[in-house]
């Protein structure tokens, strides 16, 4: 893996996963210095079920990444719940079944592993930065922060307690505006929803997200983006009924196929 994409919790992570590995018998490989987590999980025969719970901006890279795992580990099945990372918090800690979970920002996961629900330290693995999404075309001419609060402009942002919600207020303080929007959504895909059903005139969202919907959005950047950079921990759950294979997820994250399918989307690296 490449230096820089993986923060302190990579190296914890490492280890467990080649424990995980050791354990599995005469079918397995133990890990080596340097290895690729991917062979590592392919060797270690990973079967069975697991659930991994998701930001909705990893709709698109993580069902793909779930397709990559699941045909190198032929007798394991990925089952994705995928929303706002507030509410994916909130039903981890009133007991869902859940095996990985990845936030789209450190406060979502810090309300899990708070209430010990986490399994060792949570690993970074991208960041995302907000654009301004509008129609294809951008007939308003929407060119940064300051034209959405021009009369007539409709704008949908993401409640504030979910991440993309909580960079968007970020930004725009950055920005000086002061907007009110005319919906609050649960999560990114709902806000880009709203303009790609042409109810409002522009939305903030992830970059990812827009450039997912390339034939429908235009994504606008701003300079005030920068200001609020989100970054996506994960972690594998105390209570994971399939932990094995949860690790062997997570170190497939972070191979280098699932960093080429997260850079491809727009992610960029931590």
């Amino acid at each position: 893996m490449r230096a820089g994409w993986t923060r302190g919790g990579t190296a914890a992570l490492a280890v467990a996963v080649t424990l995980a590995v050791t354990g599995c018998g005469s079918n397995s490989t133990s890990g080596t210095g340097g290895g690729d987590p991917q062979s590592s999980a392919s060797s270690a025969g990973v079967t069975g079920s697991l659930t991994v719970f998701a930001a909705a901006s990893l709709t698109e890279s993580f069902t793909q990444i779930g397709k990559d795992f699941e045909a190198a580990n032929p007798r394991s099945k990925v089952t994705f719940s995928f929303g706002g990372s507030s509410t994916l918090a909130t039903q981890i800690n009133q007991g869902a079944k859940v095996d990985v979970f990845a936030s789209a920002a450190p406060a979502n996961m810090k309300t899990v592993t708070d209430a010990g629900n986490g399994d060792g330290t949570p690993t970074t693995f991208v960041k995302n930065q907000l654009v301004i999404a509008v129609p294809k075309g951008n007939p308003k001419g929407i060119n940064g922060l300051s034209d959405l609060v021009k009369p007539g402009v409709k704008v949908a942002l993401c409640a504030a307690t979910v991440p993309c919600g909580a960079a968007a207020n970020t930004a725009l303080t950055a920005a000086n505006v002061k907007l009110t929007p005319v919906t609050l959504e649960q999560d990114v895909k709902s806000a880009l929803s709203k303009v790609k059903l042409g109810e409002v005139d522009a939305a903030l969202v992830y970059r990812t997200d827009a450039k997912a919907d390339p034939s429908d959005v235009d994504g606008v950047g701003f300079p005030e983006s920068a200001k609020a950079v989100n970054e996506y921990p994960m972690v594998v759950l105390k209570n994971a009924k399939n932990k094995t294979a949860a690790q062997a997820f997570v170190a497939y994250v972070l191979s280098d196929k699932g960093k080429a399918v997260l850079t491809q989307a727009g992610f960029q690296a931590p």
